[in-house]
Protein backbone atom coordinates (compact mmCIF):
# COMPACT_ATOMS: atom_id res chain seq x y z
CA UNK A 1 0.00 0.00 0.00
CA UNK A 2 1.28 3.26 -1.18
CA UNK A 3 0.49 6.82 0.62
CA UNK A 4 0.37 10.39 0.02
CA UNK A 5 3.56 11.57 -1.38
CA UNK A 6 5.45 8.15 -2.60
CA UNK A 7 7.06 7.89 -5.96
CA UNK A 8 5.56 5.43 -8.27
CA UNK A 9 5.61 4.02 -11.56
CA UNK A 10 2.77 3.18 -13.47
CA UNK A 11 3.71 0.87 -16.50
CA UNK A 12 3.04 1.90 -20.03
CA UNK A 13 2.59 5.62 -18.04
CA UNK A 14 5.48 6.61 -16.42
CA UNK A 15 6.48 7.88 -13.09
CA UNK A 16 4.44 10.33 -10.64
CA UNK A 17 3.66 11.46 -7.05
CA UNK A 18 0.66 10.31 -5.21
CA UNK A 19 -1.22 13.33 -4.81
CA UNK A 20 -4.48 11.64 -3.07
CA UNK A 21 -6.01 8.75 -2.15
CA UNK A 22 -9.95 8.83 -3.01
CA UNK A 23 -12.97 6.53 -2.75
CA UNK A 24 -14.96 7.17 -6.20
CA UNK A 25 -18.31 5.53 -6.99
CA UNK A 26 -17.65 3.35 -10.01
CA UNK A 27 -20.84 1.01 -11.32
CA UNK A 28 -22.57 0.94 -8.19
CA UNK A 29 -19.93 0.45 -5.49
CA UNK A 30 -17.12 3.12 -3.49
CA UNK A 31 -13.70 2.23 -5.04
CA UNK A 32 -10.46 3.42 -3.85
CA UNK A 33 -8.02 4.79 -6.07
CA UNK A 34 -4.66 6.81 -5.90
CA UNK A 35 -5.02 9.89 -7.81
CA UNK A 36 -1.43 10.15 -9.55
CA UNK A 37 0.08 13.30 -10.79
CA UNK A 38 2.56 12.53 -13.75
CA UNK A 39 4.31 15.59 -14.07
CA UNK A 40 6.24 15.03 -17.30
CA UNK A 41 2.61 14.58 -19.35
CA UNK A 42 1.14 16.65 -16.94
CA UNK A 43 -1.80 14.42 -16.57
CA UNK A 44 -3.56 13.17 -13.50
CA UNK A 45 -4.30 9.61 -13.27
CA UNK A 46 -6.57 7.25 -11.71
CA UNK A 47 -4.94 4.31 -10.10
CA UNK A 48 -7.79 1.18 -8.27
CA UNK A 49 -5.56 0.25 -4.98
CA UNK A 50 -6.89 -2.80 -4.87
CA UNK A 51 -5.30 -3.66 -8.45
CA UNK A 52 -2.01 -1.88 -7.78
CA UNK A 53 0.02 -4.39 -7.58
CA UNK A 54 -1.92 -6.79 -10.66
CA UNK A 55 -0.66 -3.74 -12.73
CA UNK A 56 2.89 -3.34 -11.92
CA UNK A 57 2.41 -0.04 -9.95
CA UNK A 58 6.10 -0.14 -7.68
CA UNK A 59 8.11 2.72 -6.25
CA UNK A 60 10.11 4.68 -8.25
CA UNK A 61 13.97 2.77 -8.32
CA UNK A 62 16.25 4.21 -5.52
CA UNK A 63 18.82 6.68 -6.72
CA UNK A 64 22.15 4.40 -6.63
CA UNK A 65 19.81 2.57 -9.74
CA UNK A 66 20.75 5.73 -11.92
CA UNK A 67 24.21 4.96 -12.85
CA UNK A 68 23.19 1.28 -13.71
CA UNK A 69 20.68 2.82 -16.45
CA UNK A 70 23.20 5.42 -17.91
CA UNK A 71 25.39 1.74 -18.36
CA UNK A 72 22.51 0.46 -20.38
CA UNK A 73 22.12 3.54 -22.22
CA UNK A 74 25.71 4.01 -23.09
CA UNK A 75 26.01 0.13 -24.79
CA UNK A 76 25.83 -0.65 -28.56
CA UNK A 77 22.11 -1.90 -29.27
CA UNK A 78 21.32 -5.33 -28.83
CA UNK A 79 20.60 -7.59 -32.21
CA UNK A 80 16.62 -7.45 -33.24
CA UNK A 81 14.60 -8.45 -35.81
CA UNK A 82 14.52 -7.17 -39.40
CA UNK A 83 10.88 -7.24 -39.37
CA UNK A 84 9.74 -4.14 -37.43
CA UNK A 85 6.15 -5.65 -36.35
CA UNK A 86 8.27 -8.63 -34.54
CA UNK A 87 10.81 -5.96 -33.34
CA UNK A 88 7.64 -4.22 -32.02
CA UNK A 89 6.02 -6.58 -30.73
CA UNK A 90 9.45 -7.74 -28.40
CA UNK A 91 10.01 -4.01 -27.39
CA UNK A 92 6.39 -3.65 -26.08
CA UNK A 93 6.57 -6.64 -23.73
CA UNK A 94 9.34 -5.02 -22.43
CA UNK A 95 8.15 -1.41 -21.70
CA UNK A 96 4.71 -3.59 -20.27
CA UNK A 97 7.25 -4.83 -17.96
CA UNK A 98 7.51 -1.99 -16.39
CA UNK A 99 11.14 -2.56 -15.21
CA UNK A 100 13.32 0.27 -16.00
CA UNK A 101 16.03 -1.80 -17.01
CA UNK A 102 14.21 -3.17 -19.94
CA UNK A 103 12.64 0.17 -20.84
CA UNK A 104 16.40 1.74 -21.09
CA UNK A 105 17.36 -1.18 -23.94
CA UNK A 106 13.96 -0.25 -25.33
CA UNK A 107 15.15 3.68 -25.46
CA UNK A 108 18.67 2.50 -26.31
CA UNK A 109 17.93 0.26 -29.48
CA UNK A 110 15.33 2.24 -30.92
CA UNK A 111 16.93 5.35 -30.71
CA UNK A 112 20.26 4.14 -32.45
CA UNK A 113 18.22 1.97 -35.23
CA UNK A 114 16.75 5.43 -36.01
CA UNK A 115 19.90 6.97 -36.16
CA UNK A 116 21.15 4.11 -38.57
CA UNK A 117 18.21 3.95 -40.73
CA UNK A 118 15.27 5.68 -39.10
CA UNK A 119 12.45 4.44 -37.67
CA UNK A 120 8.61 3.44 -38.95
CA UNK A 121 5.49 5.85 -37.43
CA UNK A 122 4.69 2.85 -34.77
CA UNK A 123 8.32 2.70 -33.45
CA UNK A 124 9.05 5.99 -33.15
CA UNK A 125 5.81 6.21 -31.37
CA UNK A 126 7.03 3.78 -29.28
CA UNK A 127 10.66 5.44 -28.84
CA UNK A 128 9.12 8.89 -27.59
CA UNK A 129 6.70 6.96 -25.07
CA UNK A 130 9.43 5.11 -23.74
CA UNK A 131 11.39 7.71 -23.61
CA UNK A 132 8.99 9.73 -21.63
CA UNK A 133 8.44 7.12 -19.05
CA UNK A 134 12.11 6.33 -18.78
CA UNK A 135 12.53 10.19 -18.30
CA UNK A 136 9.85 10.36 -15.68
CA UNK A 137 11.25 8.02 -13.56
CA UNK A 138 15.14 9.12 -13.94
CA UNK A 139 14.14 12.32 -13.17
CA UNK A 140 11.82 11.74 -9.60
CA UNK A 141 14.86 9.24 -8.32
CA UNK A 142 17.38 11.44 -8.23
CA UNK A 143 15.31 14.94 -8.09
CA UNK A 144 16.69 16.38 -10.93
CA UNK A 145 15.44 18.89 -13.57
CA UNK A 146 13.57 17.12 -16.86
CA UNK A 147 15.85 18.91 -19.25
CA UNK A 148 18.82 18.28 -17.81
CA UNK A 149 17.53 14.31 -17.46
CA UNK A 150 16.98 14.79 -21.26
CA UNK A 151 20.01 16.10 -22.42
CA UNK A 152 22.21 13.29 -20.21
CA UNK A 153 19.68 10.53 -21.34
CA UNK A 154 20.52 12.20 -25.43
CA UNK A 155 23.83 12.29 -24.86
CA UNK A 156 24.82 9.01 -23.35
CA UNK A 157 22.87 6.80 -25.57
CA UNK A 158 25.40 4.17 -27.61
CA UNK A 159 28.11 6.44 -26.35
CA UNK A 160 30.54 3.30 -25.48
Amino acid sequence: MFKVGDKIVYPMHGAGVIEAIEFKELMGADKEFYILKLPIKNMKVMIPTANAENLGVRRVVDKGIFNDVMDILAQNKEVMPDNWNRRYRANLEKVKTGDIFEVATVVRNLEILDREKGLSTGERKMLNNSKQILISELTLSKDLKEEDVVSLVNSTIGSH
